[in-house]
């Protein structure tokens, strides 16, 4: 199982943040507009195979991006916090490895490496790797992991469940792997925020909106979608994903950890009572019981069109071609940026409450 490849350097973060195990494929044209990768996505191309076009965010959502951070970087500073001794508690430190499944766990496990290092002074190793919908994860970064790690304990860390797809995709790669390898992996995921109910390791289950959905790469290192395209990668290569180093100006990433971790010190206390009312509350999977609700009151063949929670919504209207927006009513001031990016999309927005989140992207059937 020893891995010998070495990933390329890419990201805006600090090397000692995070280490991306991708393959740099900025000599390939992968971009399409929405319409185009919709029509490809419907017909049976897999989603990892292009990516969307990174357009550069109007100043009036940067202004909106700025003010959701200031409002919420507390409650994200909390929510960090009650991960990562969550965390501790199951897995220890001496052998602790923070995997982020890229991107949206990316900053998240920033944030929890940087909790970690202020409450307990040590330095925990922290990875970014690429998982895929119907793929799995990337088992080359998985193997250079362990060959540097021999006797890592590996975390797995994303930003939020939706209806808990990549839940289950880690799980299902856990096995292969572990069955392969007679490896240990351990598939329990943790999350900042669990709507979905499917998530061992949480720090809410409110489905509230974590800056870093709101925009692509400028939050996320700079670093695009991971891509995984037989035509021009190698079979037993890293995944791949580009650096946009032309965004360069644009980009918040670093301000936004920055922005977080300076809320660590103050809400000490808060993560300790919050820790203490942190039930042992079961995995019910009730996200995928709103998601069947919405199939069956909006009639929708594929569940693949259904996009629930707020992170998943912000995806739907930054990347896809979405139909209309749910919204939960009792969660509609919380959604300024849903509301701002569906008027500039004149998308039909509907309120709905038969969900266990906040609000919920569908997709339009080309």
């Amino acid at each position: 199982m020893i891995s010998t490849l070495q990933p390329d350097k890419m990201g805006s973060y600090a090397p000692e943040d995070v280490t991306f195990l991708l393959r740099d494929i900025g000599n390939v044209f992968l971009e399409m507009d929405n319409e185009k990768r919709e029509q490809l996505i419907q017909s049976g191309t897999h989603y990892s195979e292009m990516l969307p076009i990174e357009k550069q965010p109007s100043d009036m959502y940067m202004n909106l991006f700025y003010k959701t951070l200031d409002a919420y970087a507390e409650r994200i500073a909390i929510a960090v916090g009650v991960v990562a001794e969550q965390i501790i508690e199951s897995r220890g430190l001496d052998n602790l490895i923070l995997v982020s499944l890229a991107r949206a766990g990316t900053p998240i496990g920033i944030l929890i490496k940087r909790y970690i290092s202020m409450r307990y002074r040590v330095n925990v190793p922290h990875y970014s790797i690429s998982i895929l919908r119907g793929r799995g994860f990337d088992e080359t970064a998985i193997r250079y992991i362990l060959t540097q790690h021999p006797l890592g304990c590996l975390q797995f860390i994303d930003g939020w469940t939706g209806k808990g797809a990549i839940t289950n995709e880690l799980i299902q790669s856990c096995q292969k792997f572990n069955a392969q390898y007679q490896g240990q992996l351990n598939a329990n995921l943790a999350v900042l925020a669990d709507p979905g109910h499917c998530a061992a390791i949480y720090g809410t289950r409110e489905d509230f909106l974590i800056p870093s959905a709101c925009l692509n790469s400028t939050v996320s290192g700079l670093v695009s979608r991971t891509v995984l395209n037989r035509q021009f990668m190698d079979a037993n290569d890293f995944h791949g994903a580009k650096y946009y180093k032309e965004l360069e100006d644009l980009d918040v990433s670093n301000l936004y950890i920055e922005r977080i971790v300076t809320c660590f010190e103050q809400v000490q206390s808060t993560i300790m009572q919050q820790l203490l009312k942190q039930d042992e509350s079961p995995i019910t999977w009730e996200g995928m019981k709103s998601v069947q609700n919405i199939q069956r009151d909006f009639c929708i063949d594929n569940i693949h069109f259904i996009k629930p929670g707020v992170g998943e919504t912000t995806r739907v209207l930054l990347r896809r071609l979405p139909w209309k927006i749910l919204i939960n009513p009792r969660y509609m001031d919380e959604l300024q940026h849903i509301l701002f990016l569906a008027q500039e999309k004149h998308i039909v927005i509907e309120e709905y409450s038969n969900m266990s989140y906040a609000c919920c992207g569908l997709i339009k059937e080309i």
